[in-house]
């Protein structure tokens, strides 16, 4: 996915940027898939594109066998509530002026054809299924905690039905407390209603409790991909043990010293997107650009000078 930056003024022309880049994943069914990183790494950007909430410049993405970017208007809104969203700021992402019972009655009258009686036992099924009261259904979004606000939210993104849900960073926004609340929420959701999930979270520690598989992914290229357990006890890219390090105890293996980020960052044009902060980098890493390599089975890293067991 690349976007055209500069151009405007005086500056230099407009040049391509590629917010992701030669990313590949799949999210099975039933599992939660999680993708780490930092702010700006295009996590956000890779869920909507898995959405089609922006149009990809190029790559493709398929959704229970049907390519998203082939399908017209009306193929694609019958396939919208088979795959949801979740957004990071609930309160932006909920109509203010919308009551909860207009918030969620909207996608059950689109994508359920629902009406009257039955609308409206639906919508208080759904409140008791997130933790709140169908009393609430007739206040407005300001009447509520952030905690509350992301219920209604996840209560809405659930309505239709979804095989599929992007939950994009839904606790960064609440505060400590109340995220384990809506993690545990979601975790019982996921298995009651037999979903699959991509959760988009920069915590590793929340990260480690809710999936079955970790994508570490850094400025806009998934850098490794294995199930949690295993990439947490044998983390093998560089950039996983940092991340690993500035939140849990030191991982395994000798603790690596790492340069600074720099003040305006930017992809170098070839070698390993890591190269300039790595200790480990050498002429090879600047010039070769590495691949996700499979080095041990599940357990996929991009990286030219680490080896399992390292």
């Amino acid at each position: 996915m690349s976007y055209k930056v500069g151009g405007a003024f005086s500056r230099p022309a407009a040049r391509p940027f590629s917010a992701v880049d030669r990313v590949s994943l799949k999210v099975f069914p039933g599992e939660t898939l999680a993708l780490v990183g930092e702010s700006g790494c295009g996590k956000t950007t890779t869920g909507r594109l898995l959405l089609r909430l922006v149009e990809p410049t190029s790559g493709r993405v398929f959704f229970e066998g049907r390519d998203l970017g082939l399908l017209g208007r009306s193929e694609l809104r019958s396939l919208r509530k088979r795959m949801q969203i979740i957004f990071q700021d609930p309160y932006g992402s909920l109509n203010p002026r919308f009551t909860v019972r207009r918030t969620l009655a909207e996608p059950l009258r689109i994508h359920k054809s629902l009406s009257g009686k039955t609308l409206e036992t639906t919508i208080s099924c759904l409140l008791e299924t997130v933790g709140l009261s169908p009393e609430h259904a007739d206040r407005y979004p300001h009447e509520f905690s952030g905690g509350q606000r992301q219920r209604i939210a996840i209560a809405r993104a659930i309505s239709p039905g979804p095989s599929f849900l992007v939950a994009d960073e839904p606790v960064s926004a609440l505060d400590i407390s109340i995220q384990g609340q809506i993690v545990k929420l979601l975790l019982g959701l996921k298995k009651n209603l037999g979903m699959a999930m991509l959760f988009i979270s920069h915590d590793l520690s929340m990260v480690h409790s809710i999936s079955d598989r970790v994508a570490v992914m850094y400025r806009g290229r998934v850098v490794e991909l294995a199930e949690t357990d295993e990439l947490y006890q044998h983390p093998l890219h560089p950039y996983t043990r940092l991340l690993l390090e500035s939140v849990l105890k030191p991982v395994t293996g000798e603790k690596l010293e790492y340069k600074e980020e720099e003040e305006k960052p930017s992809r170098p044009e070839n070698g390993c997107v890591f190269s300039r902060r790595c200790c480990l980098a050498d002429n090879d890493c600047w010039k070769q650009t590495p691949g996700l390599l499979e080095v041990k089975a599940g357990h996929w890293a991009a990286c030219l000078r680490t080896t399992y067991g390292e």
